[in-house]
């Protein structure tokens, strides 16, 4: 993977896009390719020339590769330098508490969560699966909508491996399910992060979630 460049409460210094690499390989290539037509044209049968629109459509497909490839390489850059620009504008969530839709970090303590239960359910539990879709946990909540405390652990009490798990609210009513909904994560923010040219945030779980999963931004409580 490629090494990240991160933000905390310190600015870091600007990302320089990386240098096109595949401009002088180019470059090169085209050389030869001009010495081979020459040589092509001084040594062709006088007898049986080859059709000069032959040699312009070579040299044509030869110039317009090139061209495209130097537009890739210019669209990089400028996608590194965008890239490093929004790491900037998001520097300013850093100490905010995220609302998250994403499945839950679990790093050995608890997490704070919101649920949204159904009008008209008469029960409701949190419902909690693991990394290969097996649920580990059932944990009845109040049937409304509102914060919750997920202390990680199991049918028997006893604290979940640390890992990544699916938490989703399931509201129920004369036991039967009637809705489901994906558990938000609320946590801190404490670093953006540069990471293959994509943003990433870092919560105090140490969960990294993408800008495009936040769906609130909150002042820490206190």
């Amino acid at each position: 993977m490629e090494p990240l460049t991160g933000i905390s409460a310190t600015p870091s210094p600007a990302v320089t896009p990386p240098a096109a690499t595949g401009s002088g390989a180019l470059s090169s290539d085209f050389e030869t390719f001009l010495k081979m037509l020459t040589t092509q044209m001084r040594n062709q049968d006088p007898l049986d020339p080859v059709d000069s629109a032959d040699f312009a459509v070579q040299l044509a497909t030869f110039s317009s590769v090139e061209q495209q490839v130097l537009t890739n390489d210019l669209l990089t850059g400028l996608g590194a330098q965008m890239a490093a620009l929004g790491m900037g504008q998001l520097a300013g969530w850093i100490g905010l508490e995220a609302e998250v839709e994403a499945p839950v970090r679990l790093a050995g303590a608890p997490v704070s969560l919101s649920v949204t239960v159904a009008q008209g359910a008469d029960a409701a539990e949190l419902i909690v699966t693991n990394e290969q879709g097996v649920i580990v946990q059932r944990q009845p909540i109040a049937p409304q909508s509102g914060p919750v405390l997920w202390e990680g652990r199991d049918s028997l009490g006893l604290p979940l491996p640390e890992g990544t798990y699916r938490v989703t609210a399931h509201s129920l009513a004369k036991d039967e399910t009637i809705a489901r909904h994906e558990a938000h994560l609320h946590a801190r923010i404490d670093e953006a992060q540069l990471d293959g040219g994509a943003v990433r945030l870092v919560l105090e779980n140490g969960q990294r979630v993408s800008a495009g999963e936040v769906l609130g931004l909150r002042p820490p409580a206190l």
